[in-house]
């Protein structure tokens, strides 16, 4: 949620700043509701003066032997309107906090307008791979080095699901294995959160209400619950409605889960095998920072994403998004981009995003300042990293001509010492 002083103050240049993300949105039906609103506020206020100050003659008047009654009836009359009005009120603000919440979040000023196609590459690690023989794509080779069960994936759970098996599971965990160490070395809080969240997580979040269809919905649970989308949506609650000191911050904790995306996309051969599913593994680092230290908490993660890939010795490209192409909750975003050789192309395994203080806003998370003042925390994550993508650039990267694929050396020591799957 945005701060609604700055629509109040210069609606047109909050609307400027939308539109660099193609999002063209009218104020004026916001302004008017918030006009009423102050209008409401003032009348109320009015009325119940008005009833306490006469609520306090009354008594005054029966001791003076004076009839009363037409007075209490005209109070309780004005008790009616005022229910009336408050219930108004009531209705107004819930239309200009449904309003609020709807709204992405402003993108930093320094973000090029447009969509994906304006996104900027910051900088490439290593060379494209090179193979002087016929390569294998990550299915084939999953398939023929016997690392992941596609087939009795779809029986057990349809279209866009895998199992991994014997050596797959091995190499799955180990690179979970790898990013939990390097992030426990940094200082880093580890959590294991709850899979099903309650409504208010997707809401703090920023993906409810508008995003409410993109999850899976947990139809016979209590209250309303969903499967979580990513770790990040339980790590961004976890100080809801709280107030932390300036000294605590800032907070640097990371979660392991499985994130669950209802839709896994199309079926295109550039998302076949596991690039795209309904469930996938994934570490995910989260910060609670002051605003001054939001700028270099953002760097931090950066930073963090991009020393998983390198160390695993993986060719991919850093990404700074265009706002058209960030997420609506997130104010900047830059991308880990890991080169699939067999598709040619540059596919996300991270997303590193500050959200400034658009989610502490709506989760109404704060923090107070060493002189006593009471200021909104910022949020920022980046994925630390999402398995689904390293996996196969890993097989396609690594591979040999035999068939066989050299495991990188961070991850050897999880492999029980395996060097090469053959």
């Amino acid at each position: 949620m945005i701060d609604v002083n700055l629509i109040r103050k210069d609606a047109e240049a909050v609307r400027q700043r939308y539109l660099t993300r193609g999002k063209d949105i009218d104020f004026a039906p916001f302004l008017q509701l918030d006009e009423q609103r102050k209008q409401l506020i003032a009348t109320v206020e009015a009325m119940k003066a008005q009833r306490n100050k006469v609520s306090a003659e009354v008594p005054k008047l029966k001791k003076q032997g004076l009839d009363v009654s037409q007075t209490i009836s005209e109070m309780k009359a004005l008790g009616e309107k005022i229910s009336q009005q408050d219930a108004l009120l009531a209705q107004v603000n819930a239309q200009i906090r449904d309003f609020l919440l709807r709204l992405p979040n402003l993108p930093d000023e320094d973000l090029v307008a447009g969509g994906k196609e304006n996104n900027q590459v910051v900088k490439y690690f290593g060379e494209k791979p090179q193979f002087d023989f016929q390569p294998k794509d990550h299915t084939e080779l999953c398939k023929s080095l016997g690392l992941i069960d596609y087939e009795r994936g779809v029986k057990l759970a349809g279209n866009g699901s895998w199992i991994y098996t014997g050596v797959g599971a091995q190499l799955e965990w180990a690179l979970l294995n790898y990013f939990i160490e390097c992030h426990l070395k940094d200082g880093y809080t580890f959590m294991l959160p709850p899979y099903m969240l309650g409504y208010d997580c997707g809401l703090t979040a920023g993906q409810f209400p508008k995003f409410e269809d993109d999850v899976y919905q947990i139809a016979n649970g209590e209250g309303n619950k969903f499967m979580l989308p990513t770790a990040e949506t339980a790590l961004v609650n976890y100080y809801r409605d709280e107030i932390l000191s300036e000294n605590q911050l800032p907070k640097k904790i990371f979660a392991y889960s499985a994130c669950f995306r209802k839709e896994a996309g199309s079926y295109r051969s550039e998302e076949r095998g596991m690039i795209r599913g309904h469930q996938f593994n994934k570490v995910e680092l989260f910060q609670y920072t002051t605003k001054d230290g939001s700028d270099q908490a953002f760097e931090e993660l950066v930073n963090k994403a991009c020393a998983l890939v390198e160390g695993l010795g993986l060719h991919y490209r850093l990404s700074k998004l265009a706002a058209g192409d960030c997420s609506d909750s997130m104010a900047r975003t830059y991308d880990i981009e890991i080169y699939i050789p067999s598709m040619g192309i540059y596919k996300e395994v991270s997303s590193a995003s500050n959200a400034r203080d658009y989610q502490a806003r709506r989760g109404n998370m704060r923090y107070r300042t060493k002189d006593g003042k009471i200021e909104f925390v910022h949020t920022l994550n980046a994925s630390g990293l999402a398995t689904s993508r390293v996996f196969p650039a890993l097989l396609e990267q690594f591979q040999n001509a035999d068939g066989s694929v050299n495991i990188p050396e961070p991850l050897q020591k999880y492999m029980g010492g395996l060097k090469v799957i053959k």
